[in-house]
């Protein structure tokens, strides 16, 4: 199944229904259903800007699952507008159906990659 790193904790905010975008600086003609994987690094900037512009409880730094996979969701469109308050642009995904999966640990790489679902825990 196709897969897609995002750094935390944008992956988090898809996984729990806040996000619907995912931005990139490439587009993409991907549609359907792809796995959600975490890189092991965190985006601490995006951190702070989600805790000073918006109302939801994040959970502490160290408490986001790194460096597997941790949902699965549907990319509908690949736009380069969007009404979205999470558009940044210039290319977005967009995301809809997002379900947490339970975390399974699995290797990352750039850009859709394919991941083997028998050897996760799905």
């Amino acid at each position: 199944m196709k897969a897609l790193s995002i750094r935390q904790p944008w992956a988090w905010l898809i996984v729990k229904g806040y996000k619907d975008i995912e931005n990139r600086k490439w587009s993409t003609t991907f549609k359907g259903k792809f796995l959600i994987h975490t890189g092991k690094s965190f985006d601490d900037e995006g951190y702070r800007w989600i805790k000073a512009e918006t109302t939801i409880e994040l959970p502490n730094k160290d408490e986001f699952d790194k460096g597997g996979v941790i949902g699965i969701a549907e990319i509908t469109d690949c736009v380069s507008h969007h009404s979205s308050p999470w558009f940044f642009g210039p290319f977005g995904f967009v995301i809809q159906n997002p379900e947490e999966l339970e975390f399974s640990p699995a290797r990352g790489k750039l850009g859709f990659f394919n991941l083997d679902e028998t050897e996760l825990n799905l």
